[in-house]
Formats: C-alpha cells, sequence, structure tokens
C-alpha cells in the first residue's frame, strides 16, 4: 500500500508513531522483507506525512534495534532485528519484578517442554552431538558453581536449538541473561551437597536419553520430573544449609 496515510490515522498518532506503525505493519505483511531497499527519505517523509528530520532520528532509533540498515551513500534497507536487543529488554523488565525467578523458571519450563518434544522430531546428528557434548561439560564441572552453571544452562539451551523452532529459540534467548544467572545461583547453594549433584546428572542424562529414543512424551515426562528433582533437591539443600545437617530426608 501506496500513498499518503489518511488523516484519521495522522490525527490519532504522533509522527514517530506512524513511521513505527508503516515499518511494523509491512514487515508483518511480509510487504517488507530482510534486505528490501526503503524508499527515499524525501518519498517516506511524503508518505507518512512527517517532517524529514524526525524521520530521520525515528530511523535512527530503529537502526539500533537491528531494523533498519542506514548505509551511507546507498540509502536504507530492511535489517534483521537484534535479538540482544530484546533480551536487555527483557533482563531490566522481568529483573524489576518481583518474583522473577519463579516467573521465569514458568516460563523457561513451557518453552523447553515444547522444544523437547520438537528436538524427539526434529534433532540431528549433530545437535545431538552438541546436547552430548554439553552434559560432558555438566559432569566435568560439578565442583565449579560458574562453570557448572554455565554448563548447565548451555545443555538447555542445546535441547531448545535442537527443536528447530526459530519461535522458541528466539523467547529463549531473550530470557538467557536471567537463566543464566539462575543455573548460577542454583549450583552455588547444591554443589558442595553430593546427593544433589548425584541425582541432578542422572535426571540430565535421562533427558538427554529420552531424545535420543525420540520418544516425545517420554522427554517431556522426564524434563518435567528434572525440573521437579531440581527443584526439590534445591530446597533440600537450604534447609541443609540453614540447619547445619545434611540433606534432608
Amino acid at each position: 500500500m501506496t500513498g499518503i496515510i489518511p488523516t484519521n490515522e495522522t490525527d490519532s498518532q504522533s509522527g514517530s508513531e506512524r513511521v513505527f506503525a508503516y515499518f511494523r505493519s509491512r514487515i508483518l505483511s511480509g510487504e517488507l522483507r530482510t534486505g528490501d531497499r526503503l524508499p527515499s527519505e524525501r518519498d517516506l517523509a511524503t508518505q507518512l506525512n512527517v517532517g524529514r528530520p524526525l524521520l530521520r532520528e525515528t530511523m535512527r532509533a530503529l537502526g539500533m534495534l537491528g531494523l533498519i540498515d542506514i548505509r551511507h551513500g546507498s540509502g536504507a534497507f530492511v535489517g534483521k532485528a537484534d535479538i540482544s536487543v530484546l533480551a536487555n529488554f527483557f533482563t531490566f523488565s522481568l529483573a524489576q519484578e518481583q518474583n522473577a525467578s519463579e516467573d521465569i523458571m514458568q516460563a523457561r519450563m513451557a518453552i523447553e517442554c515444547q522444544a523437547i518434544r520438537l528436538a524427539c522430531e526434529r534433532a540431528t546428528d549433530s545437535d545431538l552431538d552438541r546436547i552430548g557434548g554439553c552434559l560432558t561439560a555438566l559432569i566435568q564441572t560439578l565442583s565449579d558453581p560458574e562453570k557448572g552453571g554455565l554448563a548447565d544452562f548451555r545443555f538447555h539451551a542445546a535441547i531448545v536449538q535442537a527443536s528447530h523452532s526459530q519461535a522458541l529459540i528466539t523467547l529463549y534467548k531473550a530470557i538467557s541473561e536471567l537463566l543464566m544467572q539462575n543455573h548460577v545461583e542454583r549450583r552455588r547453594v547444591t554443589h558442595n551437597t553430593p546427593k544433589v549433584i548425584d541425582d541432578l546428572v542422572e535426571s540430565h542424562r535421562q533427558v538427554f536419553l529420552s531424545i535420543v529414543e525420540g520418544d516425545g512424551d517420554a522427554a517431556d515426562h522426564r524434563l518435567r520430573d528434572h525440573f521437579a528433582i531440581g527443584d526439590e533437591l534445591r530446597r533440600k539443600s537450604i534447609i541443609a544449609a540453614f540447619s547445619g545437617g545434611g540433606v534432608a530426608k
């Protein structure tokens, strides 16, 4: 759709909102695709009924999001959104909320449980090698909360990657920094408790084997058990730490 936006739309939107709306609607409709060259600044300003200085400023903001690729001397092109910007937004937004850790855990479960089902159908030999390598790294870093927490995160991220679902992968990446922090914090609490570590290693191994077997129902079940075991053992470890004893029976 070309031409100047109707007056009733311009009356209800600011100039910058019209520019954002232009790109949002055309990218969603597929009219604009990554790499497409945009109309000239003069033509866009006329079409959107905005001043060229405001258009320039708004397009610079879109450029920071990766949505616009401005090439001096060549023009402006449709870019690809930078997922790190979304990740930063989620990190700042959710970190300010109460019970952020619990909310993140619920989002993680929703993403991973669907991802593992898809991984059972779609995982390639390369995906399985990657997940297996992450499991090996996890086992090798049991005594180090920082490296162990990161290895744990990478194991689960590899499962999501093996789903080959771009939507799930994007959402997971958006909360990845908070997830990594959560993994490390949990490992700090549990890494000195042998039973906790042994059970979590076996739980991770069973999750991996379920993907190799390609049974989506079993994989979903084992992953949910893994989450439940991890949470229960973490709670027992905290109780033991503050009571001065071993892991509660």
